[in-house]
């Protein structure tokens, strides 16, 4: 452990942000640059000598993280490094994205507030990338094995990192023009610079991992092809079909799925755009949806000079304190507000649209809603309280409902779905069909960047015994886990 009384003598201390009036005038990280570096040792001496770390259970990577704590407090940044990459390929990502189960596990967090767990975690990787401790890992000998991997988003990055490093001959095919998948082009550069994900991607490829971008299987190449070429595949293609809101008025002009309208704001930082072809420069912009994409979007929209931005949520605004049925050390329903709620906007809950309206042009200029509540468990709408509001241009930012059934994929291969649709897997992540694994959203159904990670090193260590007999590669979940209702 840190130190025994690092929690009686110091308080929680958080990252520092940057004004709201300076940070809105760019697209760089919301943070104050190195800011936390001087308060991390304090901070990650917090964590108490507890017995039972219950911060392993929370996070579904089981990051080992009093160690790394105990080595962050002592100053020690390589052994630290060491420690958080024994469980975690890209440390740097979660502690940007991460909501932090693990946090919300945590023992002290019973009666004190928790250890900065995420603030710890970035200080460490971001300390061992400017200390040049995080090198390539290339592999002693070859297997002689290949292994296809499609999709390149956390789970997709974890497996095909893993497989390399196991001595497997590893291509990652993404159909998008650049790899990161919904890390590239559905994050926004406010919330995780994308230098991150290109520094990784060349410690990738110098480990031997080869990227063939511009290429969906499926359409581009036939799965059937693939598997022929390839020894093995694992499919971490995501949760891409986005829940759509069928009301009058969706065919309106200026009505478009969140991931429509984040990546080409993400276009215009890599140099592709001058300006996005959905901008909301001047108007007056509603988003759906209360989670973190319907954040993403309220606060691209601020950057890019909106009138005015509103959040609707169907559900109530959720306490300040964990609810009854959600005690410690589970993940509780918090309300929370976000970097980009700091920046402005209102935010409504209990609400539901019931359609659009549009100008003559067919451009929508209002949205129509009414407010609604729970009434023996079915949610209704409340007589009397239908009223519009401005909106020239909506992001429907509700989630997703599974993998992309479109494309031939899962056709071609002849997979199995599960009983929610999304593709069945066994104890080791593989599907029906022999030699085909599968991890990230597209088998487990939307979740957390923690878990496609998680889910990717886990489907690794599958594939490399289905390739080889026997694995030495670590698993940290099986399918069928739900770590803490996360």
């Amino acid at each position: 452990m840190a130190d025994p009384k690092g929690f009686l003598n110091h308080g929680r201390e958080v990252a520092k942000s940057r004004p709201v009036d300076v940070r809105l005038k760019d697209w760089n990280e919301v943070y104050v640059p190195g800011s936390l570096l001087p308060i991390i040792s304090k901070q990650a001496s917090r964590c108490m000598d507890c017995g039972i770390p219950f911060c392993h259970n929370g996070c579904p990577l089981g990051n080992l993280i009093p160690e790394w704590n105990d080595y962050a407090y002592r100053e020690d940044w390589a052994a630290a490094s060491e420690r958080l990459h024994a469980t975690n390929n890209f440390p740097e990502f979660t502690g940007r994205l991460c909501p932090a189960p693990c946090e919300s596990a945590c023992v002290l967090g019973i009666n004190q507030p928790a250890v900065t767990i995420k603030n710890v975690e970035v200080s460490i990787i971001d300390k061992a990338w400017d200390s040049g401790d995080v090198e390539p890992q290339i592999p002693e000998r070859l297997s002689g094995k290949t292994v296809a991997v499609i999709g390149s988003g956390p789970a997709g990055l974890a497996a095909a990192q893993q497989l390399t490093r196991a001595g497997h001959t590893v291509a990652v095919y993404e159909r998008a023009d650049r790899i990161g998948g919904l890390l590239r082009y559905g994050i926004p550069e406010f919330k995780m610079e994308k230098r991150h994900i290109n520094r990784r991607i060349e410690q990738m490829r110098a480990e031997g991992t080869r990227f063939r971008t511009g290429i969906e299987i499926g359409r581009d190449l036939k799965a059937t092809d693939l598997k022929k070429r390839y020894d093995a595949v694992v499919i971490a293609a995501g949760s891409t079909t986005a829940r759509d809101l069928p009301v009058p008025g969706r065919e309106l002009k200026g009505v478009y799925q969140a991931m429509e309208y984040l990546p080409l704001a993400n276009k215009v930082q890599e140099g592709d755009y001058v300006t996005s072809p959905i901008s909301a420069e001047g108007k007056h912009v509603v988003v759906i949806g209360g989670g973190d994409t319907g954040a993403d979007c309220v606060g691209t929209a601020h950057r890019q000079g909106a009138a005015s931005v509103t959040q609707l949520e169907i559900m109530p605004r959720p306490g300040e304190d964990r609810a009854p049925h959600q005690p410690w050390p589970t993940f509780p329903m918090l309300y929370k507000v976000t970097s980009a709620h700091e920046e402005g906007g209102e935010r409504v809950y209990s609400v539901s649209t019931t359609h659009f309206e549009g100008d003559e042009d067919g451009n929508v200029q209002w949205l129509h809603l009414t407010e609604v509540e729970f009434v023996d468990g079915k949610l209704s709408q409340k007589p009397g309280t239908e009223r519009k509001i401005p909106a020239q241009l909506v992001t429907l930012a509700m989630g997703f409902t599974g993998p992309d059934r479109d494309n031939g994929l899962m056709d071609q291969f002849g997979l199995d779905l599960d009983e929610r649709g999304n593709i069945a897997r066994d104890a080791d992540f593989q599907t029906n069909v022999p030699g085909v694994f599968v991890a990230g959203d597209a088998g487990r159904g939307q979740s957390l960047i923690v878990w496609a990670i998680a889910e990717g090193r886990s489907a690794a260590r599958g594939c490399d015994r289905f390739l080889t007999g026997a694995s030495e590669l670590p698993a940290p979940i099986r399918p069928t886990d739900r770590a803490l209702m996360v």
